[in-house]
């Protein structure tokens, strides 16, 4: 039987969620500031430097924002970059993870030397741009995806949870008679789900807030990202003076700013709650084994 707390121990663990409660708040606020300020009339922002509760509602921010279809067509283009990159990168990380962990595999001590040596130094902005070019991949959706198709950080995650696995499945699958693909497919990747989720979502956020290599290599502003988008948003609504023949006066820069943060960041956020239960999981499992 399980013996019952002390008062010192009922007291310590009160204490410690009153805290932890307490730092979760003031990370929570200056999200709902933020949500909260891009419904904000321009008086009350004006007026108040920090906004929880607005007096008034109010949709002007976005309907400047969404005041021509030019941002649904990039949402399309950042919502189809992440779904391709996302799966992209899986591929070839799970593939390259569980290579690296075939204890039979030749000058395997050497990759994995250089892939860590890439987290530490890179080819640097001008001769990755090179690169791109001379692929023809200028004014492409995949310069925006095969340059980052596998980040190194992900890739040792994935290998370590892969070699966290029993060698006894490995060895009682080859019985049967399947081979690497079989191995892969039908057994580590299926075991592997925690962790498969977790660098699904690091990948999501990265290409979702792709950003410097949409300008890097897109001219085209047809094919440019929501964050690309949004950004010449804020440099219009900064730079112009109010429109008269809008329905609405253009309100001020850091409510159009706190909109746009909005816009870019609620359909990630509607994705996490799917792969929170694999989250914390697949992150502490892949780092510690291996």
């Amino acid at each position: 039987m399980v013996q019952d707390k002390t008062f010192a121990s009922r007291m310590f663990d009160f204490f410690n969620v009153l805290l932890l409660a307490a730092v979760a708040l003031l990370m929570l606020l200056p999200f709902l500031h933020v949500v909260m300020g891009s419904f904000t009339t321009t008086e009350e922002l004006a007026r108040k430097p920090f906004v929880l509760i607005p007096t008034e509602f109010t949709l002007d921010a976005y309907r400047y924002i969404l005041s021509t279809n030019t941002i649904f067509r990039a949402l399309a283009v950042s919502i189809g970059i992440t779904l391709a990159g996302t799966l992209i990168s899986m591929i070839l990380t799970s593939f390259m993870a569980y290579g690296l962990t075939r204890r039979d595999l030749d000058g395997r001590k050497t990759i994995n030397l250089m892939i860590v040596f890439t987290m530490l130094f890179n080819g640097g902005m001008i001769p990755t741009f090179l690169v791109v070019k001379n692929l023809g991949l200028i004014d492409t959706y995949m310069a925006m995806i095969l340059p980052s198709a596998i980040s190194a950080f992900n890739l040792i995650i994935l290998r370590s949870f892969f070699q966290g696995l029993p060698d006894g499945l490995e060895e009682s699958a080859k019985i049967d008679g399947c081979g690497d693909f079989g191995i892969l497919f039908k057994i580590v990747l299926p075991l592997s789900l925690p962790s498969l989720a977790t660098i699904s979502l690091f990948y999501a956020v990265t290409y979702w807030n792709s950003y410097f290599s949409a300008i890097m290599y897109i001219n085209d502003a047809g094919k440019w990202p929501i964050q690309v988008l949004l950004r010449q948003i804020v440099i219009a609504a900064s730079g112009m003076a109010a429109d008269t023949t809008n329905e609405f006066i253009k309100p001020p820069e850091q409510t159009i700013k706190m909109a746009v943060i909005v816009v870019s960041t609620v359909p990630i956020l509607i994705v996490y709650p799917f792969l929170q239960k694999y989250f914390a999981k697949g992150a502490l499992v892949g780092s510690v084994k291996g």
